[in-house]
């Protein structure tokens, strides 16, 4: 397989896709939805012009794109319709008054907000929900606007890769090929390092090095506890529940060391066992749920798939992508779905059980919000995974590839995770960082003869750091807080998501000399 020329005007030409969409994005503070289709059009005006592509090539890689968009969409849209079949109701607000009332120091308190409660929930739905979420709580208990949403944005990036009930994890599988099951353990050990950063970011953000030394034992024992349970259950392939239940776990025991710990004060609030089991039963449905559609029903879910063939094709250059599926969607057993079956169910729980609040409980509502809430997200991953297909299809990722492993030799490791944060901070989300740069890493590992799974585990772990200091998701986080500033709670955040992924990338180039096994 051959390329076009390599020289300046070819490798510019790959690069412009990317380059456009982060100018729109940062430049002009454009959002996905009209940077992704800008970039994706470039993408396709290059690849004919200067990649030589065709038309049924650029019907082929849009084929694969719309096949790979929607095994992640497919996450996203049902992540937005249990969120609202559940916030609807009021739970999640009754969970997060209770939540403070166990904790009266300020760093205790944003450890358990914006740290445990966060990865919780982003565990659970993600995509901007935490911080929308946790910041006014921690405003509410007395923490300056713009503090707020810096700790609601840190404490829970680290659970983004395996949040969202896997999507982002999901991505990366889908935009590379490489096993789920051995890309696992090196992105669960790389966050596990990123889980004790963050939660030693919110607390020195709270309080400095005095509040560092007087709760160093707590962020080790609860940091130590929800790294492991995402470790266990990314490792035994239960990729879906891997962030819900460290966070789930992680909320337990910081709770009970809370109770045990001389720092608990009465309660302010006294909230109803019997609204506490009612808010939290969404989630116990949503743990049945997936552990049974996984390890019993996935045989039978799956006999129902979405796998069409797509033909050999290639440029005039002779860049050849060879025929074969695309990305294989198990209509029934996707993750996507196990996500609709425990919002029917959370659905029909409240209207049997009751709601937690007086307000009208309707299922138009929900789908109205759902709908309203998917829109820009379908329309930005749609265009972006187009733009990062017809880029691999046409050739422009592997000219990219060889340019890094040209330029940046040995020291690539130090670099794979800055990319991975670029990805996410240009796009807003670590799910599309994996599918714009998750191909690039993998060849430009294999030019280089590194390690696959370890680099792919820097990209995601670099994409999930990024995510906390994406212009996007800083809006999401300060519009629920008013008197927040977005560019100086960005200023705020870059620092710290900056700082965190410069160690993530020291350790992998550790890593991968042999001075850490």
């Amino acid at each position: 397989m051959t390329l076009p020329p390599s020289n300046f005007f070819t490798l510019s030409a790959a690069f412009l896709p990317l380059f456009l969409v982060l100018y729109l994005m940062i430049g002009r503070q454009w959002d996905a939805t009209r940077a992704g289709p800008a970039g994706w059009l470039a993408a396709v005006l290059i690849a004919v012009s200067i990649y030589g592509a065709s038309g049924l090539l650029l019907a082929v890689a849009f084929g694969r794109a719309i096949l790979l968009a929607l095994y992640v969409l497919y996450i996203i849209w049902m992540a937005l319709l249990l969120y609202h079949t559940v916030n609807e109701a009021g739970a999640i607000a009754l969970i997060g008054r209770e939540l403070p009332t166990l904790a009266r120091s300020p760093t205790t308190q944003a450890l358990l907000l914006g740290w445990v409660f966060g990865s919780f929930l982003q565990g659970a739905s993600g995509f901007g929900v935490p911080a929308a979420v946790v910041a006014p709580l921690l405003v509410g208990l007395g923490f300056a606007a713009n503090q707020a949403v810096v700790i609601a944005l840190l404490g829970h990036a680290w659970a983004v890769t395996f949040g969202s009930l896997g999507s982002s994890f999901f991505s990366l599988i889908a935009a590379t090929g490489q096993p789920g099951e051995i890309l696992a353990g090196p992105s669960a050990l790389l966050l596990a390092f990123c889980c004790l950063a963050c939660g030693v970011g919110v607390a020195w953000e709270a309080g400095g090095w005095a509040a560092l030394r007087r709760q160093w034992l707590l962020l080790l024992g609860v940091g130590g506890v929800m790294a492991a349970v995402q470790a266990v259950l990314a490792l035994a392939g239960l990729w879906s529940l891997a962030a819900f239940l460290a966070g789930l776990v992680g909320l337990i025991v910081m709770l009970l060391w809370l109770r045990l710990s001389a720092t608990r004060g009465k309660p302010s609030i006294t909230v109803d066992r019997g609204e506490l089991v009612t808010a939290v039963f969404p989630y116990l449905i949503l743990v049945l749920v997936i552990v049974t559609g996984q390890l019993i029903l996935q045989a039978p879910l799956d006999a129902l798939l979405l796998n069409p063939t797509f033909p050999e094709v290639q440029t005039s250059f002779g860049w050849i992508t060879a025929a074969g599926t695309g990305r294989s969607i198990s209509i029934l057993g996707h993750a996507g779905a196990l996500l609709l079956y425990a919002s029917l169910l959370s659905f029909l729980w409240f209207r049997h059980r009751g709601t937690l609040q007086p307000k009208p409980y309707s299922g138009r509502a929900i789908l109205q919000k759902t709908l309203k809430g998917s829109i820009k997200p379908t329309i930005g991953i749609i265009a972006l995974v187009a733009m990062a297909v017809t880029m691999q299809h046409a050739g422009m990722t592997q000219r990219l590839a060889e340019a890094l492993s040209v330029g940046t030799g040995p020291f690539f490791p130090l670099l794979s995770s800055f990319i991975g944060a670029l990805g996410a901070f240009m796009t807003g989300s670590n799910t599309n960082s994996n599918v714009v740069f998750g191909g690039l890493q993998q060849e430009t590992a294999a030019v280089l003869n590194l390690s696959i799974p370890i680099i792919l585990a820097a990209q995601t772990a670099g994409g999930a750091i990024g995510s906390m200091f994406a212009p996007a998701k800083v809006v999401v986080g300060c519009s629920t807080v008013p008197g927040a500033t977005d560019g100086e709670v960005l200023k705020k955040i870059t620092l710290y998501g900056l700082g965190i992924t410069a160690l993530v990338g020291g350790f992998v180039w550790l890593w991968l000399i042999g001075l850490i096994s």
